[in-house]
């Protein structure tokens, strides 16, 4: 597949990005009122609940583009899912970072092991850090894909589980924002967080589509090069051109 299929529209994917990021800071240090008993560190909570929301989100995309190679055996869909699931876990260290840093400032603790919701999120974030050593401690090609994608989807299907479990926990410690009914948050903070949340959104898509353009565009490079070193091996001087 050419990697302008992934590379269309990505600089006005971008341009958005920027702009819906900007908005949401702005919205944070400027619009949000500070919280009651938190104050300015309440602001964190911009950063980590949209960064924690779409890496849950980013892993059960990959999942289901694993189930695009289950069906169809084609390898492109194994490489989306692979991208996919690579950068839910870069925004989910980035959720467990800003969380702990939150803990700390909010709890005095960085860490606090009875809160269902960060015991269940690290739970499904060391769950997926383990796609990657077992993909790659298979060398023959298609088991690899097909074991990751098996993986990926019986891991996903873990994160909606894992999900109602935490809603039905009845201690807890985070406030409830994603609710039919916007959760407790006023209404300038439950702006303020879908700007934020949609701003972290459209990065992660962003990121994704310039991985997956890179990738396809490394890969059309060395089928180049192995056509073009394949022609010098039958030219008539018997002479090959060294490879650029």
């Amino acid at each position: 597949m050419p990697s302008t299929t992934y590379g269309k529209g990505l600089r006005s994917l971008s341009l958005a990005t920027i702009a819906t990021i900007a908005t949401a800071l702005v919205l944070t240090f400027f619009y949000a009122p500070l919280d009651a008993d938190q104050g300015f560190v309440q602001k964190i909570f911009y950063l980590h609940v949209p960064l924690a929301v779409v890496s849950l989100c980013g892993f059960i995309f990959g999942a289901g583009l694993a189930i695009g190679y289950l069906r169809t055996g084609d390898r492109k869909w194994d490489m989306r899912s692979y991208v996919a699931i690579h950068m839910a876990l870069i925004f989910g260290i980035g959720g467990l970072i800003t969380g702990s840093i939150w803990a700390k400032a909010s709890w005095g603790h960085w860490w606090v092991w009875n809160e269902p919701t960060l015991v269940s999120f690290l739970i499904v974030l060391l769950l997926f850090a383990t796609y990657q050593p077992l993909r790659f401690s298979i060398e023959d090609p298609e088991r690899q894909s097909r074991y990751a994608s098996v993986f990926s989807v019986v891991a996903g299907a873990f994160v909606p589980l894992n999900f109602m479990a935490v809603r039905l926990a009845q201690q807890y410690v985070h406030p409830r924002v994603l609710t039919l009914g916007g959760g407790n948050l006023p209404g300038a903070m439950r702006l303020t967080f879908l700007v934020a949340l949609l701003g972290i959104a459209l990065l992660y898509v962003t990121l994704w589509k310039y991985e997956m353009t890179a990738k396809y565009t490394r890969m059309q490079v060395r089928r180049l090069r192995r056509t073009l070193l394949g022609e010098d091996t039958i030219r008539p001087s018997g002479r090959s051109a060294a490879p650029s």
